[in-house]
């Protein structure tokens, strides 16, 4: 191959404006139908994907096909077979809203392509992020010195929150640091502090009371046994919102411990954080304003797309003294602070432009709007609590809760009628919130009350109008419902409260007749 042919083969991957045009105007028309039928999409399409993939080609050719045909495949084949995370019946797990507004802004950002880890690079964009974590700082009563930066979600969040911490208070030599959170962290805390180099040994469980609250008196007592035993304590992580139950620690008694002991309070509110938005998700959130950090999703409380997270730490200049390391071939540091240089605070060097992903929507629909969307939610969660205590009391045998919700996250479980024996001690009856000591023909009964609530929860996803996910607590299989779509409203949850009422008496049905 001549140099002249190289010279021409290069252009391939160029677009030209009006290429660009039809392909945004095919593409526009294929999410107009998605959006307008996602309430009669089902909630999830996962059944037969080993046939779908058998008769599917997905290899990469040295050739490309038409824009046509891989757009056509991807929204009749590829995109349907999954759950519906954008569907108002979607209600497992926390779901990531997915605003358009949002979608917009990537559009806009990846065709443009402007780079924003450095302020020099593309000062005003690099601003746009700036002004969202000071929105964010602001929103939390976080002093002018705090400072942080959007992430792809509360994982990373987390792992640098410990990083921080760690630099700051252990220097080189950490292993003797320790670490405590309580049964219902979430699992990548656990993660960031494998990945962090802290011990397994040196992780500490403290237990929760029948709120699924951390019991300060008993992380006080961890900590003195293990500064007598010559271990460093340096991190709490207490929970602002947890994935089982959405419950919230005692922010203010952790808040005003930690400070007493100098240790840092990191408060993972990735799903409960926004709620402070609204008058009682402040109230609930009391004291987070004491932390040292705040990990926070944007991807869930504020509806925006998947991979939206955030960090916002106290003290800005402690994620640079973790973060900020020196190369010859990079520009020259800003000094102004109102002037952030992204990378010198955070893992990344190469990421995306996430700030216009959260302003843009911020400056069409206004902060009321996200407020009046998340009351909307613990109105909605509230609302279904109450049917569901109702049906209870329509039902063979009834419906437990482990706890009262406190945010938008209800968990519940069916005990028929066939559970309740003579002398059977409940274990929702136990407010100290440890396992009840059971005896076999008990433990038996418990795991065919669990066994029960398997097949609920696949009868109600069956019907694919809603979908709900699962849990354990306290050793029990429970369903869960996480209302956080801004799709979701009424209608959904009467919808749902429906198949559940249909679902139970199906399967009561089978229980009556000894059938499992």
């Amino acid at each position: 191959m001549s140099y002249t042919d190289s010279f021409s083969l290069g252009r391939q991957l160029e677009v030209s404006g009006e290429e660009l045009q039809e392909w945004l105007a095919t593409t526009s028309d294929l999410l107009k139908q998605h959006v307008d039928s996602l309430a009669e999409q089902p909630s999830w399409n996962t059944e037969n994907v080993d046939s779908i993939l058998s008769g599917m080609d997905l290899s990469v050719s040295s050739h490309g096909k038409s824009f046509q045909a891989v757009v056509n495949q991807l929204f009749e084949e590829i995109i349907p077979c999954s759950f519906n995370t954008a569907g108002p019946g979607y209600l497992a797990y926390v779901p990531g809203g997915g605003v358009v507004h949002s979608a917009i802004a990537d559009l806009i950002s990846n065709v443009t392509n402007r780079y924003v880890g450095v302020w020099a690079a593309a000062p005003i964009l690099a601003t746009i992020e700036s002004t969202v974590i000071r929105w964010f700082c602001n929103l939390f009563d976080y002093p002018d010195s705090s400072g942080g930066f959007l992430t792809s979600g509360g994982s990373l969040a987390n792992w640098t929150a410990l990083v921080t911490a760690r630099v700051k208070l252990l220097g080189e030599d950490f292993l003797d640091g320790v670490i405590y959170a309580t049964d219902q962290t979430h699992h990548c805390v656990f993660k960031a502090a494998r990945l962090s180099g802290i011990p397994k040994r040196n992780l500490r469980l403290i237990s929760t009371d029948r709120h699924f609250r951390m019991r300060t008196e008993e992380l006080a007592e961890a900590v003195g046994k293990d500064r007598e035993s010559g271990l460093r304590p340096f991190f709490v992580a207490a929970n602002g919102g947890s994935t089982n139950t959405g419950s919230v620690d005692p922010l203010r008694e952790i808040g005003g411990f930690c400070r007493a002991e100098k240790i840092w309070m990191h408060v993972d509110a990735a799903y409960g954080g926004f709620f402070i938005l609204t008058e009682s998700g402040r109230q609930l959130l009391d004291g987070i304003e004491m932390s040292d950090s705040i990990a926070l999703d944007p991807h869930k409380g504020l509806f925006l797309p998947y991979g939206t997270g955030s960090l916002l730490v106290r003290q800005q200049n402690d994620l640079k003294d973790a973060h900020q390391i020196d190369a010859d071939y990079m520009p020259a540091r800003q000094v102004q602070p109102d002037r952030m240089d992204f990378n010198e605070i955070s893992p990344e060097l190469s990421r995306d432009n996430r700030g216009l992903r959260v302003w843009l929507p911020l400056q069409l629909c206004g902060t009321a709007a996200f407020q009046a969307n998340l009351e909307e939610k613990l109105a909605l969660t509230a609302w279904m609590h109450g049917q569901l205590e109702i049906l209870s009391s329509q039902i063979d045998g009834e419906i437990e809760f482990p706890a009262v919700p406190q945010l938008s996250i209800l968990a519940f479980r069916w005990r028929p009628n066939l559970a309740f024996e003579p002398g059977y001690a409940r274990s929702t009856e136990n407010t100290r919130g440890d396992d009840v000591d059971r005896s076999p023909k008990k433990n038996q009964v418990e795991s065919d009350v669990d066994a029960w609530n398997q097949q609920l929860l696949e009868r109600i996803n069956s019907k694919k109008r809603v979908y709900l996910s699962s849990t354990r607590i306290r050793n029990q299989f429970v369903l869960r419902i996480c209302v956080l779509s801004f799709r979701t409203h009424i209608g959904e949850m009467a919808e749902c409260l429906e198949m559940i009422r249909q679902s139970i008496n199906e399967l009561a049905l089978q229980v009556e007749n000894g059938i499992q």
